[in-house]
């Protein structure tokens, strides 16, 4: 066994600052895909494969006829599943054309919008039309606010990783492809008019691309993106921008934004305001560290919003329920166990096929506690593929253990990563953990019982309860493996110094849940 690998979290945001001209493609001209294979997959079949399924575990659609909508834009392991959550809310509707309104993260700032006017957006599901009337349109009625600048067009992310989400959710719509250079108040409410005024004749989806806070911890991402998500679904720009600006003025640690595409997200309320939205719904709000590859420690949020048009707009402006409390003390029951095992085979499947990975929500309330973790994988002829955990309380336990399962199929450096042909003949075992706690010495230790750690000199290594057993070892072999393993002297545990801490294990696996 070996302690959990560390997973650097790779955030899908770059900031280039180049002057550029506002230079056109000729016509006609498709901008080919700029991050294929970095913020989602680049082969098609799994590309379709990943966006299917995100849009298959998405929140179903909410009330009202849906107009405009917020969806993250970063990488699609991190941020995707709030993005299906937005997209499936306008899934199989008929929809003449998206506007899709990104954020600049390539260019200098510019005032205004940046509208793509050639043929098309390539991805590697095809070719999405832009529709170049309304470009033409919008760009005469703007008295020079929105600009044909391909250039703002040719690396930016925050539009392109939207699209395979329309060919999924709206296929055969068109697009008309702005970037927002500003987050200038009356400049995005003048956008917005331009925009609502260009659509009133058509059947249109607003689609914001913004991630919500850049850095901080998790509970502060918690905190500022809930107040963030609650000032959009106001409906009220004004309300956005001094939310947005009350909290930045906090200065809180590690807190470098609030929404990245604040400006494309204040256009888009306006505009749908100016359509006849009159009630949002927050559909989910997570952070890079609710996700299989993130950390808790420094995080981006993202959110997913539908603003409507409904004939009864109510109160609610949330779908998002507050868990019930956990209880990690109590053991988990079988029925948990199932639903925690099937959790880890999904993972480890949707990873492998498409390079996504399901939230770890929906599960049990149990499954929530904070709480540390091992998943171990063995193959079909029951030997090990892979075992990795995490044993700091700092993470729900369903979050820790579709965390684990993925690093133990691909990130065990003792072995091969795991094929997606092994799927079938894979048997997941999962170790819930209690708490570490120091003993006095290695006559504390309870072969069979006990989980140990062992530390020393700056080294470290662990090895869960059910190992000593499996192998046939008594207490000295026990910890002389372990200090081995620690990369010290096999009999560095008698030595002074040297630290043990213990904990216990429920252990359960497939074959004991079939």
């Amino acid at each position: 066994m070996k302690t959990r690998l560390s997973c650097g979290l790779w955030i899908a945001v770059a900031t280039v600052s180049i002057a550029t001209a506002a230079v056109d493609l000729p016509d006609p001209g498709v901008r080919a895909p700029a991050v294929a294979g970095r913020f989602y997959e680049e082969d098609a079949a799994r590309l379709r494969a990943g966006v299917e399924a995100l849009l298959r575990d998405a929140i179903p659609a909410r009330g009202g006829e849906p107009i405009g909508l917020l969806a993250p834009h970063a990488g699609y392991v991190f941020s995707g599943q709030l993005a299906a959550d937005a997209w499936r809310q306008v899934q199989d509707r008929d929809v003449d054309v998206v506007v899709i309104l990104g954020t600049n993260h390539t260019v200098a700032p510019f005032r205004g919008a940046a509208v793509f006017t050639g043929q098309g957006l390539r991805t590697p599901l095809g070719t999405v039309p832009v529709d170049r009337g309304l470009a033409a349109r919008v760009v005469e009625a703007s008295g020079g606010l929105i600009a044909a600048n391909a250039d703002a067009h040719r690396r930016e992310h925050s539009i392109e990783v939207q699209l395979p989400f329309l060919q999924a959710a709206l296929p055969g719509a068109r697009v008309l492809p702005l970037v927002v250079g500003t987050t200038d108040p009356e400049t995005c409410r003048r956008l917005g008019e331009v925009l609502a005024d260009a659509l009133r004749d058509c059947r249109p989806v607003i689609v914001a691309s913004s991630d919500l806070c850049h850095y901080p911890d998790a509970a502060t991402a918690v905190a500022v993106d809930s107040e963030v998500l609650a000032a959009a679904a106001s409906l009220a720009p004004a309300e956005l921008v001094r939310t947005v600006t009350a909290a930045e003025r906090r200065r809180l640690p590690g807190l470098d934004t609030c929404a990245c595409g604040e400006g494309a997200l204040l256009v888009m309320l306006h505009a749908a305001r100016g359509l006849g939205a009159n009630h949002a719904t927050v559909l989910d709000r997570v952070h890079s560290g609710d996700t299989a590859l993130g950390e808790p420690g420094r995080v981006v949020g993202y959110g997913a919003l539908v603003a409507s048009r409904a004939e009864d707009p109510g109160s609610d402006t949330t779908a998002i329920e507050p868990p019930p409390p956990a209880d990690p003390d109590r053991p988990l029951d079988a029925g948990e166990q199932t639903s925690l095992l099937g959790f880890a085979r999904r993972t480890v499947a949707q990873y492998l096929t498409t390079g996504t990975a399901p939230l770890a929500r929906g599960l049990a309330p149990r499954l929530g506690a904070q709480q540390g973790a091992f998943v171990t994988l063995h193959d079909e002829r029951g030997r090990l593929r892979g075992c990795i955990g995490h044993l700091a309380e700092d993470r729900p336990l369903g979050v820790v253990v579709g965390a684990m399962a993925i690093q133990a199929a691909v990130g065990d450096r003792r072995f091969t990563p795991v094929d997606a042909a092994e799927l079938a003949g894979l048997r997941v075992e999962i170790s819930v953990l209690s708490p570490l706690e120091q003993v006095s010495g290695p006559g504390d230790v309870r072969v069979g019982t006990d989980g140990v750690m062992i530390r020393k000199d700056g080294r470290q290594a662990v090895f869960l309860p059910q190992v000593a057993v499996e192998q046939g070892w008594d207490r000295d072999t026990l910890l002389a493996e372990l200090c081995r393993k620690a990369g010290l002297p096999r009999d560095a545990w008698r030595r002074p110094g040297c630290e043990f801490l213990t904990f216990q294990a429920q252990v359960f696996g497939e074959d004991s849940r079939r």
